[in-house]
Formats: C-alpha cells, sequence, structure tokens
C-alpha cells in the first residue's frame, strides 16, 4: 500500500481544512487507517482512526467534536476534515496504515504517507 497526503495549508483559526489520503493497493479496503501529526520538538501522535468498515473510530481528546474522519473504499481514500481549528493544531499531519486493530503507537503501523503541513495563524 502506498499512501499519498494531501489538503494541508495556511488557516486562520477557527477555519477548516480537509486532508485527504489517496492509496494505492487492492487491499486498502482491509486496512485500519489512521491520521497522525507532528508538531516541532513533539512526539507524532494518534489523531483520528478508522476500521475498515467505518464502524469503529479513534479521536484524540483534542480534536473530539471539531475533527472527523471518514474513508471511501471505492475511491481508496481516507479523509480528515477538521473544523474550527486552533493554532494548536499546528502540525505536519501524517496518513498511515496498519492491517490489524486500531492503537495509537506509530512504530506499529505499516505504510506512512508523506506529511502534509498545517499551520493555523491566531
Amino acid at each position: 500500500v502506498q499512501l499519498q497526503a494531501s489538503g494541508g495549508g495556511l488557516v486562520q483559526a477557527g477555519g477548516s481544512l480537509r486532508l485527504s489520503c489517496a492509496a494505492s493497493g487492492r487491499t486498502f479496503s482491509r486496512h485500519r487507517m489512521g491520521w497522525f501529526r507532528q508538531a516541532p520538538g513533539k512526539e507524532r501522535e494518534l489523531v483520528a482512526a478508522i476500521n475498515w468498515s467505518g464502524g469503529s473510530i479513534f479521536y484524540a481528546d483534542s480534536v473530539k467534536g471539531r475533527f472527523t474522519i471518514s474513508r471511501d473504499n471505492a475511491k481508496n481514500t481516507v479523509y480528515l476534515q477538521m473544523n474550527s481549528l486552533k493554532p494548536e493544531d499546528t502540525a505536519a499531519y501524517y496518513c498511515a496504515a496498519r492491517l490489524s486493530v486500531i492503537i495509537s503507537d506509530p512504530n506499529r503501523y505499516d505504510y506512512w504517507g508523506q506529511g502534509t503541513l498545517v499551520t493555523v495563524s491566531s
């Protein structure tokens, strides 16, 4: 599975962005997908994750109620809709995939996309 993330940019606080992660490979629908972020000087953290069907979803407490993860298996794409953005959401955002259950440890993910930078100005 190869992953290509896009959709980052510069936005004012309170604004919205939609990140996309396009996957290649016929096994995309079997993979759990996660969005991680990493701010300068900080560890990479799991922001949101979704299982193959969309029936199991995880959100970090810091983004609950503001971010929505979804996937379209027909298009081999996972999305992260980010609303009410805050300056503390500024980070490089990465999509990642693994076959087994959703977990927060980035070292346990098998495939990674390149980062897409999100900058939220105050």
